[in-house]
């Protein structure tokens, strides 16, 4: 019984595939694939080039390259997985998908870019650009946003929920930031009711804290450059989980200088709501109880021989 349950869903799975595909005639198909290499190339250049100038032409012709093609009837379904400087994420209910990269001046200075696109049951063009204004948002953690005040990151996973009957799409992200440090970013999505993209909204609650703190719209962790921190979602735990930082060199004011210590917070949704839990893992070992390695015993050892 569950060979057949498997073989049939795995014709079903086969079976949307082909009509997917079936969707793009075999003209705009070539098309399509002809796009997609110029884009590969001008991708590889925004980020391998050495010339800054070189870099920002690039993505600008990217940009234009990249528009024609989603004009293509049923785009939605062609996956451009050739372009490999960019993310390419869709929805877990593919209703949308997003399209994220970045192009720097130097080391100080990022620029992302973006666009959402929606799946049309025409196959129409239904495109949001995502126009980043960082560097105008001064209050990041409270702003909520749109499509054309954007907080720029390249995201890596999309995770959806259902609250009241409304969907909503957690976004995990990462931000070059600056020379010194490095950001990664959880970011709300959802559609309002004139179908335009939210970010942002009072998503993040810290009432199980040991001192609390008002909602946040917005979550990130910054940390030094290449300091590793992590952000991810643990499937099994049903957490975003992510690296508890300290300041190696006891300067909390200054976020260049954080660095993960052994530890990990955590986000959960419960009730529309990402809530924060302070310690993921609150067992620990008695004196003595460490595993340590185990000694090696040299007396059976064999010889090797020689010659």
């Amino acid at each position: 019984m569950n060979k057949r349950i498997a073989l049939l869903v795995i014709f079903s799975m086969s079976l949307n595939t082909i009509m997917a595909q079936s969707l793009i005639n075999k003209e705009a198909e070539k098309m399509l694939v002809q796009l997609q290499d110029s884009l590969s190339s001008y991708g590889q250049q925004m980020v391998v080039s050495t010339d800054a100038a070189t870099r920002f032409r690039s993505d600008s012709f990217f940009t234009r390259i990249l528009v024609r093609a989603l004009k293509t009837p049923h785009s939605f379904q062609f996956s451009f997985d050739s372009l490999t400087t960019i993310s390419r994420l869709y929805s877990p209910d593919s209703i949308f998908r997003i399209f994220t990269w970045q192009v720097s001046k130097d080391e100080n200075l990022h620029r992302r870019h973006g666009a959402i696109q929606m799946k049309t049951n025409d196959g129409s063009l239904k495109l949001f650009p995502l126009i980043d204004r960082s560097f105008l948002i001064n209050n990041q953690t409270d702003t909520i946003t749109n499509h054309e005040w954007w907080i720029g990151a390249i995201y890596y996973k999309i995770l959806m929920h259902e609250f009241n009957k409304k969907k909503y799409y957690t976004l995990l992200g990462y931000d070059e930031n600056s020379i010194r440090s490095t950001k990664k970013r959880i970011e709300v999505l959802h559609f309002n009711d004139a179908g335009q993209p939210v970010f942002g909204g009072s998503f993040f609650g810290f009432a199980q804290d040991t001192v609390r703190k008002k909602d946040q719209s917005r979550f990130w962790i910054e940390y030094k450059k290449n300091g590793n921190g992590r952000l991810l979602y643990d499937e099994d735990m049903g957490m975003i989980m992510y690296d508890h930082l300290i300041s190696e060199t006891n300067e909390p004011a200054k976020k260049f200088t954080y660095v993960p210590d052994g530890d990990y917070e955590a986000f959960k949704w419960v009730n529309g709501k990402w809530q924060h839990v302070e310690k993921v893992f609150t067992f620990k070992l008695l004196d003595g109880q460490a595993p340590v390695e185990k000694p090696l015993n040299e007396s059976k050892l064999k010889p090797v021989k020689k010659g």
